[in-house]
């Protein structure tokens, strides 16, 4: 384990993780990842479920009006992504203060009634409030990387985080295929199925999951200065590098909104895909990011280190994304897909370097920051790439640029590879060993 220099005291130190209280250590720690998990692929294949099911779900409950669903689901989006800015934070904070253990199953019990709220609302108002309980309270992603960083040794977290990772990559396997699927059968089935799921891993949560922040390593106070978007930014700013890397996930995130928001019309427009090609597309892509995450992550950082996996996902992401833009058909786009599937490497090596510069009761409050930035980018992405992509194909006939948004999403990740080249280095600014 590398040791820290007397230049670099503001650095946190890499206190080795202790097992959770409460007995067995080692096997109560393979129960927590196993929740941990699980929690994340959850919320993973939530998310899924909803990219078939929820538009057509407005779409009904508007009488049939595609433009009135089309501005409600705007409305949801940006609304979701507001509320991940404000309590990202407070909840991260809430999770140094009292525990990982808590916050998770807040977390799961919001989505629980998110589920619900989608299956019995009688209106749209009611499946609004809905989405803002869930936005308000989906911290589990944040809270489930603050808990694998207390109980993983600092060499040990981007192979960690990376199968966290796949864990998204799951849900693009399992989340449309099993909407679409129940949906046949009733537009609601899917949200009751994914309720019922979520509520017995809260359960499971409450009886099995050991807490992986003991009380001495908490934070002392609950300090509200800091229990929000501004004040998160001062933890960033207070360790060498931090915000840069944070700025690094900032454009990696916004740049990754492109593709919820306009590859369906985006494929459809240009190659003429049908529903049954896309469903195929999400499973190809799904594959490919778990093989990398969960198999390939491990092996390559421990060989190449932090720093160059996340210089190595960028570079797949910027090359990916300038493939899709220029590919002028189907079987074209689907090629790069492997090369975009390296973008996998970028966040399990950030966040292992962010992770090491903070210290074990400042964990929450770091995902918390992170959580918020991914907020403002859900509120800024889809308008954004989805009126260059409105703009691109009316002026087809004289620019002919109908990937101009995925362009435009390269050159923001090639913005973080810059900026990666400054800030990605270890605090000891020794290798990465595993």
């Amino acid at each position: 384990m590398a040791e820290i220099t007397p230049q670099q005291t503001e650095v946190a130190p890499e206190v080795a993780p202790q097992p959770p209280r409460g007995g067995r250590g080692p096997a109560r720690r393979q129960a927590g990842f196993g929740f941990i998990f699980a929690s994340a692929l959850i919320n993973s294949v939530s998310f899924g479920i909803m990219i078939p099911i929820l538009p057509n779900l407005i779409r009904e409950m508007t009488g049939g009006d595609t433009a009135a669903a089309s501005e409600w689901n705007v409305l949801f989006a940006t609304t979701w992504g507001l509320m991940q800015l404000v309590f990202g934070p407070m909840l991260g904070m809430l999770s140094d203060r009292y525990g990982r253990r808590p916050v998770l199953l807040l977390s799961l019990i919001g989505l629980g009634v998110d589920f619900l709220f989608m299956a019995f609302a009688p209106t749209l108002w009611w499946l609004f409030v809905g989405r803002v309980v869930n936005g308000a309270t989906a911290a589990s992603f944040s809270t489930a990387n603050a808990y694998l960083a207390d109980v993983t040794p600092p060499d040990q977290r981007a192979k960690v985080f990376g199968w966290m990772g796949s864990a998204f990559s799951f849900g693009f396997i399992i989340g449309p295929t099993l909407g679409g699927a129940l949906g046949e059968f009733d537009l609601r089935l899917p949200f009751l199925v994914a309720a019922g799921l979520t509520f017995a891993n809260a359960l499971y949560g409450f009886f099995i999951l050991p807490e992986s922040l003991p009380p001495e390593r908490r934070a002392k106070t609950y300090d509200w200065s800091r229990a929000n978007p501004l004040g998160a930014l001062r933890l960033l700013r207070s360790r060498t590098g931090l915000l840069g890397l944070a700025g690094v996930g900032f454009l990696f995130q916004i740049s990754h909104m492109v593709l919820p928001t306009i590859f369906v019309l985006y494929t459809t427009y240009r190659y003429g895909w049908s529903p049954g090609v896309l469903g195929l597309t999400f499973l190809l892509t799904g594959v490919l990011g778990v093989i990398v995450q969960m198999f390939l992550v491990g092996p390559v950082v421990a060989r190449i280190g932090e720093r160059n996996a996340v210089l190595l996902g960028a570079t797949c992401g910027v090359l990916g994304f300038a493939w899709y833009g220029a590919a002028s058909t189907g079987w074209l786009y689907l090629l790069g897909a492997p090369i975009f599937a390296g973008v996998g490497f970028l966040m399990p090596g950030l966040q292992g370097l962010m992770t090491r510069r903070v210290q074990p009761h400042e964990q929450g409050q770091l995902q918390g920051a992170n959580q918020s930035l991914t907020g403002i980018a859900s509120v800024a992405g889809p308008p954004l790439f989805g009126l260059v992509f409105a703009w691109s194909i009316r002026h087809d006939a004289t620019l002919h640029a109908p990937g101009l948004a995925i362009y435009l999403a390269a050159g923001m990740l090639a913005g973080a590879f810059a900026l990666a080249l400054g800030v990605a280095k270890a605090p000891d600014a020794q290798p990465v060993r595993a």
